[in-house]
């Protein structure tokens, strides 16, 4: 249920952000660009993928499926693995700009070969953050 239980959907081409994040240490605003001026972060663009992939000479089985959805302009159907419940509005941007790390919400996600959903989100971790951080904790700042 949202962000109340563990989450690990399989997705429709093998990704790794231990990778992508933590061996090639690719920051997480290179990908999710929208995350520093939006509410929601975004899912990187295939043009995106192909600024690195496509002077890349690495075979793989992956690769050659985002490679095939690179040259027929087909997106990839990714599975939500953050999500938030309709009646809580949540901002990236507002964080993002008060730097709070990614690590924070998301967990150890460099570290993740197959990106989960461990850090459960609920009421009481948000509210423990804004009080940790000075942050506004009256209702109508995450309730719709």
């Amino acid at each position: 249920v949202y962000g109340l239980t563990p989450h690990t959907p399989k997705q429709p081409i093998p990704y790794s952000h231990k990778q992508h994040a933590g061996d090639l240490k690719i920051p997480c605003l290179y990908c999710h660009a929208y995350a520093r001026r939006s509410e929601i972060a975004g899912i990187p663009s295939l043009s995106k993928c192909n600024n690195c992939h496509s002077n890349l000479s690495v075979e793989s089985e992956a690769i050659d499926n985002l490679n095939k959805h690179i040259e027929e302009g087909k997106p990839i159907e990714w599975m939500r693995v953050f999500e938030t419940p309709d009646h809580i509005w949540f901002n990236h941007k507002r964080h993002i700009l008060k730097n709070i790390a990614c690590q924070k919400c998301h967990g150890p996600i460099e570290t993740m070969e197959v990106t989960s959903r461990l850090v459960l989100h609920h009421m009481g971790f948000c509210l423990r953050c804004h009080q940790e951080n000075g942050a506004p904790t009256d209702c109508a700042t995450c309730h719709t």
